[in-house]
């Protein structure tokens, strides 16, 4: 028995384990009222539709039983239920307690996960916009209905329980009869079965009638998109009057059948039900299939047009790409002004040389300091000030601890004596050293640079720190290690973590991360306190699980302090007509394979706004949540169900707003909305014939998508204004690869055009980015290049290809990199630029830019553009057959692809290009082969 009670007591008390800690976390973070209101909100759903449930159940059970008849007919039948009668005869009550808690519990349980839909319905905040066709505020579709069809679910749910119940009870005591003789039910039977069968009616009918406000975010696949959302021809002239019908139709069903509590018979309900299920035959299915067939499909462009405007309306708001500024651009320029060229190419942007999405091994082989440090794979994009007071784009990334370089793993140094990483570590993104290398502006150990003197460098939270660590106890921890100072020690003191002061919060914990150690560990005292939840978006979520959390957090030292920004955003999937989105396939790109995190994977929305700035402090963990977009009414909504958890914009301090920007994530589901959603007319919409895509990455072999670029620049017509840091992209025509258009929005939040969308539709022929990155494949210099590469055991990395519009037309410019040899890490060796139809490989930037343009006495480039006579250049001998000959091969493969760009044969030109690759290749081979053995 003492043990049965202790088993018991020990298994409650792993149950409550969790519990107890996760309410510790919520306190030390000082968002409790998040914890309270979500616990509070669930234990009410569940014990309020968990009730309910079981008393429908157990009612119709009792009522079945209370209406038996006397005495059963004398047959096999039942005299077979007599034995089950018998049986069950003295548990009669248990088993009436037992059936309706696990319907209750189950209902229950199911209810409880409905938290955000009770407390969005509650606590709606009105849009403002009324749709087009029922004119209800956004607010019904977005919060009411999902919690009305949930309710309609939960009633069709306890009906049917409590039919299939009512029924079986029935049977059992002899109200109804399969095979006995005389009539299959009893006239009490008869009456509550059909009462029940009337309530499901009635719920069908209410059904039919949120079915017609259903079809307003509606989705369904159509010519114009596949992800269309909203009625459609068919849908307001055959499916809204037929739903309305099968309304009408479904409420005398329901009354047919609630008057067989005076007939006692099933004839005018069981004919009242066949002509409901054939009326849904005919009037729900096949009248919308003949209006679609015979009205539609002959005129399917001017039929859909007024449908096709509401949809396009309705998704250019629900996006916030409503207000871009679209404006037609030639994109190609006889460039006769090369001198004014140049010098208009210096100031038109900052290029970014050094790509953060290449040049981290340099960061992690240069500025690692120690095997227990690390950077991520793909670093981030801010400004900071020059010592000249100057904003600069720079590329910083922060060491953060990492556990596989300890020399000695164990629990104690995992846990007490490894705890945090050191340090932000950043580099012009304009320009490098003599050698190639990052131009640090902050580096060392402790750091020492351009950046905010005296700041906390110590990393307790970020995006690599996945493990819990205990301190601020007995034990030291690790601070970092120098030259000159040898090991340096020191003691958390921040005020974060959950104290381990106390044995109930240490068994807890124990229990919670399956490690007896937490418990009678000496290296636990007074003072010490357990980090987790230790990543930026983690920590982010726990406090707010109603945001959607962009897939990038990017450090900024702020003051005396590093904090990590966290985007976030208010989404919905209930704006009426506006097209859906899936956003983890929306912002998949070239890197979110292993470099970026995806946002929220599956989550298909059609709302989406980046409502709210996080700062998560790197050496604390204290997360705080701004208001950013104070228009939002998802964003107020909350606001109301959480009171208190969300600070006013008008907090943010100003340090701090220096470095916000705009996030990536919103920018990529703007950019694939906008590759349909740029066109405004119906008709052009319809066929498609205007309609862009997001182009594949030309530096990667994947086939993603090409990520978006931060990057200080100007725009056609915005001169005046000077250089604006922004988020760009290209476009490129569905199925062909030129370019189609321009997009750069102001992601300077201090800016007051912060958000503006300028989008530029190219309407002369302009080679896109891949065409660009194939024809500085194609250059003799390129070959060489790459061949001498190889020579040396070294690889080419070829960085981000920045576009810039610039003079009429567009400049290109691509950053090379070599990696291998006496340095394994990657170093800035050449500059690819092209502008109209020239394109070169110089040294460095700025000799690229005269080259170009034939500036400063430069000879200025010939011209790719194919001659009327193939060139008969021949290659220089090399003194190798193989290399000799795969030269030659390249050069005709080259001479191939501009003849075939010249017709517009795209599969000639990719045909073209696939040799050329496959020679450069062979030509390095074979002079790698050549090579003498060491």
């Amino acid at each position: 028995m003492t043990l049965g009670i202790l088993a018991v007591l020990a298994m409650a008390f792993v149950m409550f384990a969790g519990f107890w800690t996760d309410w510790l976390w919520y306190r030390s973070v000082h968002y409790s009222s998040v914890f309270t209101t979500q616990l509070w909100t669930k234990i009410g759903l569940f014990c309020v539709f968990g009730l309910l449930m079981a008393v429908a159940v157990g009612l119709n059970i009792w009522l079945a039983h209370r209406l038996r008849p006397p005495l059963s007919a004398m047959s096999l039948e039942q005299q077979s239920l007599d034995r089950y009668r018998m049986g069950i005869a003295p548990y009669k009550k248990w088993m009436l307690l037992g059936i309706t808690a696990l319907v209750g519990l189950i209902a229950g349980a199911s209810a409880s996960g409905q938290w955000r839909t009770w407390l969005m319905w509650v606590n709606g905040v009105p849009f403002g916009q009324k749709d087009p066709q029922f004119h209800l505020d956004v607010s019904f579709y977005a919060f009411d209905l999902p919690w009305y069809r949930f309710m309609l679910g939960f009633g069709f749910a306890a009906a049917v329980l409590s039919l299939i119940a009512a029924a079986l009870t029935h049977y059992l005591y002899g109200g109804l009869r399969i095979t006995s003789p005389g009539a299959r039910a009893t006239g009490a039977a008869t009456g509550h079965l059909s009462v029940l069968l009337g309530v499901f009616v009635v719920l069908k009918a209410v059904a039919y009638w949120l079915d017609r406000y259903g079809l307003a975010v509606k989705s369904s696949d159509f010519k114009a998109t596949n992800n269309w959302t909203g009625l459609r021809y068919v849908d307001a002239n055959a499916y809204l009057p037929a739903k309305t019908i099968l309304f009408c139709i479904a409420v005398i069903c329901a009354v047919l059948f609630f008057a067989t509590l005076w007939r006692r018979t099933w004839q005018l309900p069981v004919i009242g039900f066949g002509l409901m299920v054939l009326s849904a035959i005919l009037i729900g299915g096949l009248y919308p299939a003949i209006v679609q067939k015979f009205q539609v499909q002959p005129n399917e462009q001017a039929k859909e047009a007024p449908y096709i405007q509401k949809n396009i309306d309705a998704t250019r708001k629900a996006y916030g790409i409503d207000n871009a500024d679209v404006t037609d651009y030639k994109g190609t320029t006889d460039a006769k002004d090369n001198p004014k060229l140049r010098s208009a190419a210096d100031t038109a942007a900052s290029y970014r040389l050094i790509d953060p999405n290449v040049v981290s091994p340099a960061f992690q082989q240069l500025q690692q300091e120690r095997k227990y440090y690390q950077f991520p794979s793909t670093l981030d994009v801010d400004r900071y000030k020059d010592k000249d007071g100057k904003e600069q784009d720079t590329v910083i990334g922060l060491r953060e601890l990492n556990l596989k370089g300890i020399d000695k793993r164990n629990w104690i140094n995992d846990h007490f004596t490894y705890t945090h990483g050191f340090g932000a570590i950043a580099a012009k993104g304009t320009g490098v050293d003599d050698n190639g290398a990052p131009d640090f502006t902050e580096s060392g150990i402790p750091t020492t640079g351009q950046l905010d003197s005296g700041y906390e460098q110590r990393v307790y939270y970020g995006e690599k720190t996945d493990q819990y660590s205990i301190v601020g106890g007995p034990q030291k921890e690790l601070d970092y290690e120098s030259e000159g100072k040898g090991q340096v020690t020191t003691s958390f003191q921040g005020k974060g973590g959950v104290s381990l002061s106390n044995p109930f919060n240490r068994a807890a914990y124990a229990v919670t991360f399956s490690e007896p150690q937490i418990l009678y560990s000496g290296a636990i005292g007074n003072g010490s306190k357990i980090l987790y939840n230790r990543t930026p978006k983690e920590r982010v979520e726990a406090v707010a699980p109603w945001l959607t959390i962009d897939g990038d957090a990017y450090p900024a030292v702020v003051g005396k302090r590093i904090q990590w920004v966290v985007d976030a955003y208010t989404t919905t999937n209930g704006y009426p007509y506006a097209s859906r989105t899936t956003l983890g396939e929306t912002t998949t790109d070239s890197l979110t394979d292993n470099q970026r995190a995806v946002m929220a994977q599956q989550n298909q929305v059609n709302y989406i706004r980046n409502s709210v700035k996080a700062t998560v402090d790197a050496y604390d963990g204290t997360v705080t949540l701004y208001q950013w977009d104070d228009k939002d009414p998802v964003l107020k909504t909350w606001m109301k169900a959480f009171p208190g958890t969300v600070k006013a914009k008008s907090a943010i301090p100003g340090d701090l707003l220096g470095h916000l920007r705009y996030p990536q994530d919103m920018f990529k589901v703007q950019r694939e909305l906008l590759t349909r959603y740029h066109v405004t007319n119906p008709a052009q919409f319809y066929s498609g014939s205007d309609a862009w895509q997001v182009p594949d990455d030309p530096t990667n072999k994947d086939n993603s998508a090409v990520p978006p670029y931060y990057l200080s620049m100007k725009m056609p017509g915005a001169e005046a204004e000077g250089k604006k840091f922004s988020l760009t992209t290209t476009f490129t025509p569905n199925g062909r690869p030129n370019l189609g258009g321009f997009m750069a929005i102001d992601a300077d939040a201090a800016s007051k055009d912060y958000g503006k969308i300028r989008l530029l539709r190219v309407t002369d022929n302009v080679q896109g980015p891949q065409q660009v990155q194939s024809k500085l494949n194609g250059l003799p210099e390129v070959a060489e290049f790459v061949r001498n590469l190889r020579g040396t055991d070294s690889e080419i990395d070829y960085g981000n290809l920045l576009t810039v519009p610039l003079g009429g037309g567009f400049l290109y410019i691509e950053p090379v990199y070599a990696r291998g040899g006496s340095a394994n890490y990657p170093l800035l060796k050449k500059v690819g630029v092209s502008y109209g139809d020239r394109t070169v490989f110089k040294d460095n930037l700025a000799d690229a830019l005269s080259a170009v343009f034939g500036a400063d006495g430069a000879t200025p480039p010939p011209s790719t553009t194919p001659p009327t006579t193939p060139p008969t250049t021949t290659p220089p001998a090399s003194g190798n057959a193989t290399v000799d000959q795969a030269i030659k091969d390249a050069q005709k493969a080259y001479d191939d692809g501009q003849k075939a760009l010249a017709k517009g044969d795209w599969k000639a030109y990719g045909d073209a290009q696939k040799a050329l690759q496959d020679a450069l290749q062979k030509a390095a081979d074979a002079e790698k082969a050549a090579q003498p053995k060491s």
